[in-house]
């Protein structure tokens, strides 16, 4: 596997967020929500026509989301490495670089960018498309990043549960179908003693999603499209985060 670096030449040295995002998790009385600002994707292709990203960001914490997640993918999302650094200059949130980490150059780009979270998929190193999982985490954690480690098969979660990342997410979404299933978080987490904090991503709408996926113990919820389509973003994400 390999980049096109090109994209991620950036000469920048923004900070991250004050802001501790696995303690939210923990505190937070209502649904914490990791929101994503993202314009396409390869499931819907177009979502919304690319505009400014720092206003959809406000309206998304002006929601009540306590995260955010921003593309810098160009192809297939119209994402931008841009993109996040206009809005990390101007939230104090925790933020997340949305890419497929496959070169170190990433996470280097993710640290310049003020980026307080990286994102690792199980299945490339389980499938040895990448070679290990735990060398990525660690040079992420030397970089002051924290990592989001992202699975959807049982056995894929028992080997994220071995390594040291800061999250797992789960994705209710098949990468190879891009079919969704929510059931997927209750599959996985099932039997599952508590010793790590979940995320459940992907195919979450409604409350009652929310509700479901709490109840199959996951802690907060990466949602994007069903906000990116609203006409009201501020108030989409105020329904979902007062859930409970």
């Amino acid at each position: 596997m390999a980049i096109n670096d090109g994209i991620y030449e950036i000469d920048a040295d923004l900070q991250k967020s004050t802001k501790d995002f696995k303690q939210i998790i923990k505190t937070n009385p209502h649904a914490t929500l990791l929101t994503e600002i993202k314009f396409s994707s390869p499931s819907l292709g177009k979502i919304r026509t690319p505009e400014d990203p720092v206003s959809i960001a406000c309206q998304m914490i002006a929601g009540g989301s306590k995260a955010l997640s921003v593309l810098t993918q160009p192809y297939l999302f119209n994402g931008s490495p841009e993109y996040f650094m206009n809005v990390r200059q101007m939230v104090d949130v925790p933020m997340l670089m949305k890419d497929i980490m496959i070169d170190k150059v990433q996470i280097d780009a993710a640290k310049k960018i003020g980026a307080d979270y990286m994102l690792l998929i199980q299945s490339l190193f389980d499938q040895k498309f990448l070679s290990n999982v735990d060398e990525f985490i660690d040079y992420g954690h030397r970089q002051g990043l924290e990592v989001l480690l992202e699975v959807h098969t049982k056995q894929e979660f028992q080997n994220a549960l071995s390594t040291k990342a800061d999250l797992i997410g789960i994705n209710n979404r098949n990468l190879d179908t891009l079919e969704i299933d929510l059931k997927t978080t209750e599959r996985i987490l099932s039997g599952f003693e508590k010793t790590r904090l979940i995320l459940s991503e992907s195919g979450i709408d409604t409350p009652k999603d929310i509700q479901y996926l709490k109840k199959c113990g996951a802690d907060a919820f990466l949602i994007g499209s069903s906000i990116m389509k609203s006409d009201n973003i501020e108030e989409q994400v105020k329904k979902l985060v007062n859930t409970y």
